[in-house]
């Protein structure tokens, strides 16, 4: 349960009522004992939360799971990752998507925003197997025109696909690879067509302190003056937000979040995280993510969760900050309304949609209960959750996936590997220079 002042609380003994895709009532499970159902799922021992959201990936990404280790940021876009990006093709990102979505309905995730190419695979794959996402296609300015009207036609004729669960954005890349033109006319786009923003920015100290070097401004900065921060905008990362763009951040006229992916920045060595206390201080909110499984390994929201808290009690030196609810809060409702659907999604109540998953505490490493927020995001893991629900719909069972046949994606995505690590060809898709 979620209340006004951003709290959560439990009830005992509840069910929980879904009628066409939408919870019709939290109840008691004595208040259904004897109420006919299509069908009935019995949750004895296990926790009902609303299935989380990954605020920012690039699922097919799984498929380079490993390939770029152990590198400095600018080493492993140059020299592996937009290398090897330039082998994509459609299929591969099928495949990398179909494997990405198993392995998100088997950690509790419902709903994920993703950040990539040849998008319309993407969704495609989401549409097959039941999970819900917030779609962009990714472009650079370095493809001219076409990318940025590219990203629009997706975002067009895929908005609402799914039955509903696809939700679109435009999706510049980033402000060092998408110059300020493109970046007006990407916030007029968005005005014109009602359509948010889903991109980078800020994504280090060291790329806001070299755009402050080359360009004055910082890049949060360049968004407000090419018009994003007046649409509604997911900025993905933010561990380069200087204080000198809180007040920009807060004036923003369009709905600003920010998501974050804390395991990828200690991979990374990155000097900062994002200021999630600072950015809560001004009423922005921050969704967890994973970033895509080529720096973060896993789609692993679970461990997003658990690492967003231990990282802000370090960082910001005060233990009883991020509390065990408000990393529920975040990994729920916050990242819910971070993409847009803070009124569909993100809670379990009358009319919200039916995403919600069920998690299994009788293990020894979750008992005994004490306190039941903290055994969820410092004691259970992924690995706990034994069944994912999206809009009513059944996606795993007791941890039988029900969507995905992953043994045959595993196998055809095994077989293209060679193709799509090939670097002898020495292009990159972009140059990383910030």
């Amino acid at each position: 349960m979620h209340d006004d002042q951003e709290r959560i609380g439990f009830e005992d003994n509840a069910a929980i009522v879904v009628r066409g895709g939408v919870v019709e009532a939290v109840t008691t499970a004595d208040a259904v004992r004897d109420r006919p159902a299509v069908e009935r799922l019995d949750a004895v021992g296990q926790v009902a939360l609303p299935g989380l959201v990954n605020c920012h990936t690039h699922a097919p990404m799984v498929a380079l799971r490993g390939v770029a280790e152990d590198l400095p940021t600018e080493e492993w876009f140059n020299d592996v990752v937009w290398p090897v990006e330039s082998n994509l093709t459609e299929k591969d990102v099928e495949l990398g998507a179909r494997l990405a979505c198993a392995e998100m309905i088997r950690g509790g995730v419902t709903c994920f925003a993703d950040h990539y190419f040849s998008m319309d695979a993407v969704a495609a794959v989401v549409d097959e197997c039941g999970i819900r996402a917030h779609l962009g296609e990714a472009y650079f300015s370095s493809q001219g025109p076409q990318g940025r009207e590219k990203s629009l036609e997706f975002a067009l004729r895929q908005r609402g696909g799914a039955d509903g669960r696809i939700t679109t954005a435009l999706a510049p890349h980033a402000p060092y690879t998408v110059d300020d033109a493109d970046l007006a006319a990407t916030a007029e786009l968005a005005r014109e067509h009602g359509l948010p923003v889903h991109l980078h920015a800020s994504e280090n100290r060291d790329q806001a302190e070299t755009s402050l070097a080359r360009h004055g401004v910082t890049p949060i900065e360049v968004l407000k003056r090419t018009g994003i921060l007046d649409v509604d905008v997911l900025i993905a990362h933010g561990t380069g937000i200087l204080d000198r763009d809180l007040p920009v951040l807060r004036a923003a006229s369009g709905h600003t979040a920010v998501a974050t992916a804390p395991r990828g920045y200690l991979k990374f060595a990155w000097s900062t995280t994002t200021p999630v206390r600072a950015l809560h201080d001004i009423g922005i909110p921050v969704g967890l993510a994973t970033d895509g499984a080529a720096s973060n390994n896993s789609l692993d929201v679970w461990e997003s969760m658990a690492l967003t808290a231990l990282i802000q009690k370090s960082t910001t030196g005060d233990p009883r900050w991020l509390t065990s609810r408000q990393a529920l809060h975040h990994a729920t409702l916050q990242s819910a309304r971070a993409v847009g659907l803070g009124d569909v999604v993100g809670s379990i109540a009358p009319g919200r949609r039916a995403d919600i998953i069920l998690v299994d505490l009788t293990g020894p490493h979750t008992q005994p209960v004490h306190d039941l927020a903290a055994t969820l995001v410092h004691s259970a893991r992924s690995s706990d959750v034994r069944t994912t629900i999206v809009d009513g719909r059944v996606l795993m069972r007791d941890r039988e996936l029900l969507t995905i046949d992953v043994p045959a994606v595993v196998g055809e995505l095994g077989e293209r590997m060679p193709a799509l690590l090939d670097r002898s060809h020495g292009k990159r898709i972009q140059e990383y220079d910030a």
